[in-house]
This record gives C-alpha cells, sequence and structure tokens, in this order.
C-alpha cells in the first residue's frame, strides 16, 4: 500500500511540474513566428549577395530574438566585416554576434581549393550543374590540408559522389562531408 501511494505522490509531483512548465513557458504571438521568417529571408538575402562571397566561403546565421549570430568560414576578411555590417542595418536586428572565422592564408589551400573546384564542379564533372549561378549550391572550405564540403544537392548519389571526388584530389588530409541532400524525407 505504501508503494501505491509513493507511486500516486511522484505522479502528481510530475503532473504539477509539468504544470507550471507549461504555464511558465511564453506564448508565441500569432506575429512573432512571420516577423523570424521574414527576418530570416532578409538576413540570407544579404549574406548571399555579398560581394565577395563564393564558392569557397561557407556562411551561417542563427536568430534569436534581435540578436543574429553570424558563423562559418571566409577566404576574405573583408566578407567577414562586409557580413557583419549588412546584418547589423536590417530592421530587427539589435545586436550581430560575429563567429565567422577567416581562413588562414596558404598557397597550399589554394592549390587544394582550386584542384578540388575543378574535381567537383568542372566543367567534364558529373556534378558540373551545381557549380553554376550566381550562388553555387556546393561550397568548398579548405583550411590546413582538409576540406569541407557544404551544402544542397538534389541525391544522396551527389552526396556521396562529392565525397569521393574531393577524397581524390591530391593533398587532401581529410573530407567533411556536410552536403545535404535537398529530397531526403525528414526521419
Amino acid at each position: 500500500m505504501k508503494a501505491i501511494m509513493n507511486r500516486v505522490i511522484a505522479l502528481v509531483a510530475a503532473l504539477v511540474v509539468a504544470a507550471s512548465v507549461a504555464v511558465a513557458a511564453p506564448a508565441e504571438q500569432p506575429g512573432q513566428r512571420a516577423a523570424y521568417e521574414q527576418l530570416a529571408k532578409r538576413v540570407r538575402k544579404e549574406l548571399v549577395t555579398l560581394p565577395w562571397y563564393g564558392v569557397f566561403d561557407n556562411l551561417a546565421y542563427e536568430i534569436d530574438g534581435s540578436t543574429v549570430t553570424l558563423s562559418g568560414q571566409v577566404v576574405q576578411p573583408s566578407t567577414r566585416k562586409d557580413a557583419e555590417r549588412r546584418v547589423r542595418k536590417l530592421a530587427g536586428v539589435e545586436r550581430v554576434v560575429n563567429n565567422i572565422e577567416v581562413l588562414p592564408l596558404s598557397g597550399f589551400d589554394d592549390s587544394i581549393r582550386a584542384n578540388t573546384y575543378r574535381a567537383l564542379l568542372g566543367w567534364n564533372s558529373p556534378l558540373f550543374r551545381y557549380g553554376r549561378g550566381v550562388n553555387p549550391s556546393i561550397h568548398i572550405v579548405v583550411n590546413g590540408g582538409h576540406v569541407t564540403l557544404e551544402g544542397v544537392v538534389s541525391s544522396e548519389g551527389d552526396r556521396r559522389l562529392a565525397y569521393m571526388l574531393a577524397n581524390s584530389v591530391p593533398g587532401v588530409f581529410s573530407v567533411t562531408n556536410n552536403l545535404r541532400n535537398e529530397n531526403a524525407r525528414a526521419r
């Protein structure tokens, strides 16, 4: 009987804690989600239209209220500064945290960038279509001989092929494949 009473007390305590958490959580206003999505679209547009943002750069952002945190890697220091300056000017942004890493100057890395670009996105590559346009869907980040692939491809086969092609480039120490398959279903 005592064991049952202890279980009932534990269950009631758990329900009280769950109810207090639900009441204490701020309710999302109907316009908050729309405002967040609008700000996210404007931030993305500012980042992808930076003048020196290219295939060897990777930019990302997170929005928390009126604070935008920038992250990623860029080859040129001016791209880092321009990204912060542009996002700071957007309406609704009060604070910008700039965690963008400027990659070190390296002739070795430059050669790996060029060779990886040719292997993945060159005119005779099966992945040629991902390198076309102003903002290619595959970004190649090289730091100290280590290659990271960022972006979106249309199939798991293309994702794997990009990894194999990048891994075959002479001088590459490792490849991290962060490419996302746009057609993959949520699991």
